[in-house]
């Protein structure tokens, strides 16, 4: 039972990372019907943005909490930039093309970040930047503290992850569903034209869009390069595979459905590695994947949609 309930804790831990990150494929997808293959990558970034800042704070050497926010907002602030760029030159441009120029373009974005960020270090700083295809050591924010609570080990890393992931995800509840900004986002992935013409900044909500779920990225990188310290340049690629997995599992372009799907991913890939083998744990998503596709290809929380043709 104790090993049970330790899986169960893990695997909540991995889940809700996997939840941030799915969110942000399903918001893009439920405005654009874009599958932004480097969403993964922008979580790769907000991982090395949040190791400058930490240098550049001395976070490393004597780190604090202020410190700590500090890291995590200015790389929130990053990635959230860095998607309304990507926004705004890969996608914008090919809005009215056929959706597999965009799925095209969306790769090779994907693609410029993972080996731009393996160029050899071209400016003389520590660490430099680009920084290389070499392993990082991610800075401790604080010190690890662990407890053992009816024979399961739980770590300080582990409740803040977990309390700061699922405040970033009722937060998001509360901006799609309660705010004006919410409002405007649904109507635009409803219908656009439409949208457009009742008053509402098309270009502008879906670049917001865009910077929401960078935002939600970086905070995923940050709470595993915090708990788990070691990131390198394509650290983004699994993650994100399976948070797509997550979002398509849960119903891509369903809130709810992203956070259902990336918890049942981390549940799934403990419980698998821990009674069968650990070489399936990544396999394991690629399999639910499969599953679904064959007996509920719109999702948990998808719907049937019938289209002319």
């Amino acid at each position: 039972m104790t090993e049970f309930l330790q899986h169960l804790v893990n695997g909540l831990s991995v889940g809700t990372i996997y939840a941030l990150i799915a969110l942000g494929y399903t918001m893009v997808y439920g405005v654009l019907k874009l599958i932004n293959f480097a969403h993964g990558d922008v979580y790769m970034v907000g991982a090395f943005v949040g190791l400058y800042l930490s240098h550049a704070l001395g976070v490393d050497r004597a780190p604090t909490l202020s410190k700590a926010a500090a890291v995590f907002v200015g790389a929130m602030v990053v990635c959230g930039v860095l998607g309304v760029v990507i926004e705004r030159f890969a996608y914008r441009p090919l809005r009215s093309r056929p959706r597999l120029t965009s799925l095209i373009t969306a790769i090779g974005v994907s693609f410029l970040l993972e080996y731009g960020f393996q160029l050899p270090g071209l400016i003389d700083t520590d660490p430099p930047f680009p920084p290389g295809p070499t392993p990082r050591f991610f800075p401790s924010p604080f010190e690890r503290v662990s407890w053992n609570v009816v024979g399961i080990s739980i770590s300080n890393y582990d409740v803040v992850s977990l309390a700061v992931a699922v405040a970033f995800m009722l937060g998001l509840q509360w901006v799609v569903y309660r705010t004006r900004f919410g409002t405007a986002m649904r109507a635009v992935s409803f219908d656009p034209q439409v949208a457009g013409l009742m008053g509402i900044p098309v270009n502008r909500i879906i670049s917001g869009t865009f910077a929401l779920g960078s935002v939600l990225a970086a905070a995923a990188a940050l709470l595993v390069a915090g708990s788990r310290p070691r990131i390198d340049p394509l650290m983004g690629l699994m993650p994100g595979l399976k948070a797509f997995v997550a979002a398509v599992f849960g119903g891509i372009g369903s809130v709810p459905g992203a956070m259902v799907g990336g918890l049942a991913m981390g549940l799934a890939e403990e419980y698998v590695a821990g009674y069968l083998a650990s070489s399936y744990r990544d396999g394991i998503a690629f399999a639910m994947l499969i599953l679904l596709l064959l007996f509920r290809p719109e999702g948990l929380f998808g719907r049937v949609q019938a289209e002319k043709v």
